[in-house]
């Protein structure tokens, strides 16, 4: 169905945890930096690039804390103007960005 797993933890503020499906069940690492995207944060529901933007758009409004993983993850962040290139880090070639709104 989608290329992009997105999960919505609602708390005290939103965690929203988005990321490739194809890198969904990896552990990566590199130097001092780790990963783990094979955990229920990043288990979320399957979505095409145009069903996450809806729900990151939505969560935008809100006090939340985005995680991007993937290529195609980043690349939506980056096109909303959530993250820019500054803002990403790779970890064994796999971008990351964090953002706090």
């Amino acid at each position: 169905m989608g290329e992009i797993l997105l999960k919505v933890h609602e708390s005290y503020r939103w965690v929203v945890a988005v990321c490739d499906k194809d890198v969904f069940g990896r552990k990566l690492h590199e130097g001092k930096r780790a990963l783990d995207i094979s955990t229920q944060f990043f288990d979320g529901e399957e979505m095409t690039e145009e069903q996450a933007e809806n729900q990151i758009i939505r969560c935008s409004n809100e006090d939340a804390t985005f995680n991007f993983v993937g290529e195609k993850s980043v690349a939506l962040a980056k096109k909303l103007g959530i993250v820019k290139d500054e803002g990403i880090i790779h970890i064994e070639g796999i971008p990351f960005g964090l953002v706090l709104l």
